[in-house]
């Protein structure tokens, strides 16, 4: 059959040509980028010096020290191999990529200058000459993919992120020795573009993409068309960013990890499309599924070349593909599993022979079926589940000796936990990475959203980067110790103590309970007596003893005066103090049940007046950081609107997804504050509006001798979505002074 006549809109030829025009001429793009499109887009990539890009790096991260950092550029040598050297006022960092060398400089700053910069806090008080870093020290990866962020990671983090964001999170995971990096971001602009070929109008294509917060899930083929139609300025927008995230990953000599195709077509593509076969997907949580292309067919190959062909233009080719196929309950209908792999292998080969397909690992995901059918030598299976449940011991016998990274979930939906099973890490790492046999070839940071759990995202990264024949096993006490100081710039005992309780307690978790992410808290669920979760995914019961953790807020608290001032510390004195207040929440609400049960009137009102003033004091604390604060995040959101119709619709579409989620089915399945957190004016707004709600119907109850009245929670919480008020966009208050009103409030309940 022939293939449709391709059809460009005003809007795919402004989408080509904003692309080119950044690769050519757009100071939104460094210079060695220009011009790269039809060129080599993996690490190897022609563009500028690796040292004069870890030099700019440097310049943004270290802007009263970077001209004492000299990198140099070492080609022919070991790859993934930094060395540092030098002398006190002059450091000299080598590697073969910018991404490397700045990998050594994060080793420098941890180990000789007593620094750390990570994606939540940094402590940079350093003295004006730069300290001796010493003989010279040399690093090696022990493995060859250290890939970074989850599906969901645009969403639950932040979609409307800008290009500052970007540019510091990808100098961040540089540091940190990453060397994937999953994007995402003008994805829309793909499809878009794509489907304009193949019969479809530009309205009703960008009636079925998603709002920028809920497309991970329509990449994962698991839901489209929510919550409002997407504009033209605003595909072209994200087209851009997305470009300049790539091409800054190839500088860096990162690899950008782009989506691949597997087969998700708008509705009614047969029927435009003479002898094409579709499968309906059904639903996922109360949406409908895009169908599935039948990947053996001939409209598949040619849809998939498209897909590529358009790809490659906006953003450049790349040597990595994410696809996952059949994604939590897709259906393959009449079309054998593995047959369809060949074909979205095949297509992938055609239009990029050497590229690697990389596929999540999660629950029954890649099976045996797969991975049986593929060239495996080019897949990487990135696995979510690696420190989730003690049965999973031999992922050689699961997916056939195909290449795999250790992962880790250590967060879902963005929620505010502290914790991580960190003994895992250090237990099993390195024993599946060194049996006989092993396909272990990398690590995955796949937290749900990023920028949480500071000390957890530095230590799984060095998982990578240890010599565990020269230094033995990961000693987690130590580990620990060493990062106190880092973390604050000296010694102080009280910083070391705090530490420490943190990790015998909320980073001393393990599989073991088949959990790999905290307890949420319930200040942030629906209102019920006897709700033991805020997200119904979520563990039902503290992992930790909210006694044992307690002591760590008072130790922060006594941290001598002159290491508190980085945002390191006050990150670390903030999330401590919220976990301390989180953990009440479920020593508190059984005593209001226990109360109302008894109608003891009086008592019920103490305690759930102590309930809403924990809940306004919470609000308070997250209000005093940024990043905690709702306001922020959806002026993030409206900042992406061309008129005011489509601002309100941006907010919505990131406001929805952190409480309703999506329409009444998609909450009533469980989305429902599947990403709840602890933020300032969600807090303070909408959990304090459904708690005070609720709270008032029982006590009427208690008055009326009757039943409480059910509450439509669902209307509720989609009314105050759409209109949640005035919100603050700029921290309030000090967070030491709040965090000891915590520890009073605590200590007086």
């Amino acid at each position: 059959m022939p293939q449709p006549p391709r059809r460009r809109t005003v809007l795919t030829a402004a989408l080509a040509g904003a692309a080119g025009a950044a690769a050519a001429c757009s100071p939104e793009s460094p210079p060695g980028a220009r011009g790269a499109a039809a060129g080599a887009a993996d690490r190897t990539r022609t563009g500028p010096d690796a040292a004069a890009v870890a030099a700019a790096a440097a310049g943004r991260l270290l802007p009263r020290h970077a001209d004492q950092i000299t990198f140099r550029t070492v080609r022919g040598g070991a790859a993934d191999t930094f060395r540092v050297s030098g002398e006190p006022g002059r450091v000299v960092v080598a590697g073969p990529t910018a991404a490397v060398q700045l990998t050594g400089l994060r080793h420098y700053l941890k180990h000789s200058a007593h620094a750390t910069i990570t994606w939540a806090g940094e402590q940079v008080d350093l003295p004006a000459v730069l300290p001796d870093p010493g003989p010279p020290v040399t690093g090696h990866a022990n493995v060859p993919h250290r890939f970074a962020l989850n599906d969901t990671n645009d969403g639950y983090t932040n979609a409307y992120a800008e290009w500052d964001y970007w540019e510091r999170e990808l100098d961040v995971l540089a540091l940190h020795g990453y060397n994937e990096v999953l994007v995402c971001t003008g994805a829309d602009a793909v499809y878009h573009r794509l489907f304009q070929e193949f019969g479809y109008g530009d309205a009703e294509l960008r009636a079925w993409v998603p709002g920028p917060a809920h497309q991970p899930w329509w990449l994962l083929q698991n839901m489209a068309s929510f919550p409002h139609p997407v504009s033209h300025q605003l595909l072209a927008r994200r087209a851009r960013l997305g470009r300049r995230i790539a091409d800054r990953l190839r500088d860096l000599g990162m690899t950008p990890v782009l989506p691949g195709y597997f087969g998700t077509v708008p509705d009614g593509f047969a029927d435009r499309n003479p002898g094409a076969r579709t499968v309906p997907q059904g639903t996922w949580l109360g949406f409908a599924r895009p169908d599935w292309l039948d990947p053996r067919t001939d409209a598949f190959a040619r849809v998939a070349a498209a897909f590529y062909r358009v790809q490659d233009e906006l953003f450049g080719p790349s040597t990595m593909y994410k696809m996952d196929l059949l994604h939590e309950g897709g259906k393959p209908g009449d079309v054998p599993v593995g047959e369809a792999a060949k074909g979205v292998e095949k297509a992938l080969r055609t239009a990029h022979p050497d590229a690697v397909w990389v596929i999540l690992g999660w629950r029954r995901n890649p099976p045996e079926a797969l991975t049986g059918a593929v060239d495996t030598s080019r897949m990487l299976i990135v696995d979510g589940l690696s420190d989730r449940y003690p049965t999973v011991t031999d992922r050689e016998s699961d997916w056939g000796s195909t290449p795999y990274a250790f992962g880790s979930i250590w967060n879902f939906g963005g929620h505010t936990a502290l914790g991580a099973n960190t003994p895992d890490w250090a237990d099993l790492y390195e024993k599946w990475r060194t049996k006989e046999g092993s396909a272990l070839r990398g690590i995955a940071l796949m937290p749900e959203a990023a920028d949480n759990n500071p000390a957890a995202f530095a230590l799984f990264s060095e998982l990578a980067w240890r010599d565990a024949e020269a230094e033995g096993p990961l000693d987690l006490k130590a580990w620990f110790d060493d990062w106190a100081l880092a973390r604050y710039g000296a010694r102080d005992p009280h910083a070391r103590a705090a530490w420490d309780v943190l990790r015998r307690t909320v980073y001393g978790t393990t599989r073991a309970d088949k959990w790999a992410e905290g307890a949420d808290g319930l200040f942030g669920a629906r209102p019920g007596l006897t709700v033991r979760s805020a997200a119904s995914w979520s563990p039902k019961e503290l992992r930790h003893d909210p006694a044992d953790f307690a002591p760590a807020l008072d130790h922060l608290l006594s941290v001598r005066r002159e290491l508190r001032d980085s945002s390191a510390y006050r990150r670390d004195l903030l999330d401590v103090a919220r976990q301390a207040l989180s953990d009440r929440s479920r020593v508190l609400l059984p005593r209001v049940r226990a109360a109302y049960d008894a109608r003891d009137t009086g008592r019920f009102d103490d305690l759930t007046r102590t309930w809403l003033r924990l809940l306004g004091l919470l609000d308070r604390l997250a209000a005093t950081d940024a990043r905690h604060l709702l306001g922020r995040h959806l002026a993030d959101a409206r900042a992406w609107g061309a008129d005011a119709r489509e601002r309100d619709w941006l907010s919505h579409d990131q406001l929805s997804l952190l409480t309703v989620w999506g329409p009444r089915a998609a909450a009533d399945e469980g989305l429902g504050d599947y990403a709840n957190r602890e933020w300032a004016g969600l807090v303070g707004g909408l959990y304090r509006l459904r708690w005070k709600t609720f709270f008032t119907e029982l006590r009427s109850a208690l008055d009326e001798d009757r039943a409480p009245k059910d509450i439509d929670w669902f209307a509720l919480e989609d009314r105050w979505t759409r209109n949640p008020g005035r919100l603050a966009v700029r921290p309030a208050g000090d967070t030491y002074a709040v965090a000891k009103q915590v520890r009073a409030a605590l200590a007086g309940d």
